[in-house]
Order: structure tokens, then sequence, then C-alpha cells
């Protein structure tokens, strides 16, 4: 896994798995004390599983807890099955797309 900031996102690609978890969440939690909004986009995120969308939903948590808050961009098919499977998708918040006229 890959992990690039920009401003106040986070780039993440390749297998965000039980293996990324830990380097994924130090850099979650190490960009959420530097920004009061942080964007944690996952378009280049190939595969995901369980371990790494409940660091999500606990970051998610964190993030408002102490007053930030934490939104995912480019959730792919896969992000999004796993999110609904795991029924995660109620604790995080995904952004909204733009549809083209």
């Amino acid at each position: 896994m890959d992990i690039v900031a920009d401003g106040p996102t986070l780039v993440l690609s390749g297998d965000f798995d039980v293996r990324s978890t830990p380097e994924a969440r130090d850099a979650i939690y190490d960009h959420l004390a530097g920004h009061d909004e942080v964007v944690l986009d996952l378009t280049e995120v190939g595969a995901v599983d369980l371990t790494a969308l409940r660091l999500l939903a606990v970051a998610t948590l964190v993030a408002t807890r102490d007053g930030h808050h934490m939104v995912l961009r480019g959730c792919g098919p896969s992000v999004r099955r796993m999110l609904h499977l795991s029924r995660l998708r109620a604790v995080v918040e995904l952004e909204r797309e733009v549809v083209g006229a």
C-alpha cells in the first residue's frame, strides 16, 4: 500500500488489508492531528478487507469525537460492497460524487 499526503487529502493505493492497516492507521491519525477536515481518497484501492474497514470506521468515530471530519472519496464497487456487507457503511461518510450534465 502506498499513502501520499496532498494537503488535507490522503491518497491510498494498492490493497488495503490487514498487512497495511498499521501503516494506514498511523497515517490517518497523524493527518487528523494536523487537519480538521480529512479526505481519504480510495480511488486507487483495489481490494479491501474487514480489518481495513474497521480501521476506517473507528477513525471516523474518533475524528468526530475530537471535533474533526473525515470523509471517504472514490470508493469503488468492491469497497462499497464490503462496506455494505459489513454494515459499516452506516458509520463512515462517503463523499458525494458529482454527476456530469
